[in-house]
């Protein structure tokens, strides 16, 4: 288990937003940052300030993507034609961890990056443990035969914490999954109030 993993409550704190929309966010008791003078961090954020966190809360959002990838998604976004904005979140969207976490085939983000490293899911019939994959609309993405009983997908299944959005359809009874369309960003179904513009702007600097 990663560090990153294991201290995914800290970021709703850190980031000041329950970034998941989850009832057991630490957020919602201790609505301010960690840390000794957490509570008494004041003043008013400067426009980089701003930016930065933007930036910050979409990046933790997909599963804490670090900075180094989360650059190179933006320069992907930026080398293709249309809204930066859009191509943005439309890639984000894509990946093959973010689309199990919208399935519901996992609960969180991390979770989904879970299942595929550890080889329980297919795409196209062939075992793919990248959770960064790119999925298109003529992939069908699937839980391994043996793997289709697992407590956490059925649990995760039966949950009312959330929806599955428009744009993918998850066939309960074969666990299998298809990205029916690339979203927009007005589609995707944000807990929070997420400003991809203002993380344009941020890399645009």
């Amino acid at each position: 288990m990663t560090k990153r993993l294991k201290s995914k409550h800290k970021v709703d704190r850190r980031l000041k937003a329950n970034l998941w929309g989850r009832p057991k966010s630490p957020f919602n008791v201790r609505a301010y940052p960690p840390g000794q003078h957490g509570q008494n961090k004041k003043g008013k954020p400067t426009d980089y300030g701003v930016q930065l966190q933007a930036k910050q809360k979409l990046k933790a959002y997909y599963g804490n993507i670090n900075e180094r990838q989360f650059r190179n998604i933006y320069r992907k976004a930026l080398s293709k034609r249309g809204d930066t904005t859009e191509n943005l979140i439309a890639l984000l969207e894509s990946r093959l961890d973010t689309i199990i976490y919208r399935a519901k085939l996992a609960p969180t983000v991390f979770s989904a990056r879970q299942l595929i490293n550890h080889g329980h899911i297919r795409v196209n019939k062939r075992k793919v443990n990248i959770s960064s994959c790119t999925i298109r609309e003529t992939d069908i993405i699937e839980v391994r035969e043996k793997s289709k009983k697992l407590n956490m997908i059925d649990g995760s299944i039966q949950s009312k914490e959330r929806e599955i959005p428009e744009y993918i359809q998850l066939d309960t009874k074969s666990k299998s999954v298809k990205l029916i369309r690339v979203p927009k960003f007005s589609e995707v179904p944000y807990p929070i109030i997420m400003e991809p513009n203002l993380v344009i702007e941020y890399y645009s600097r």
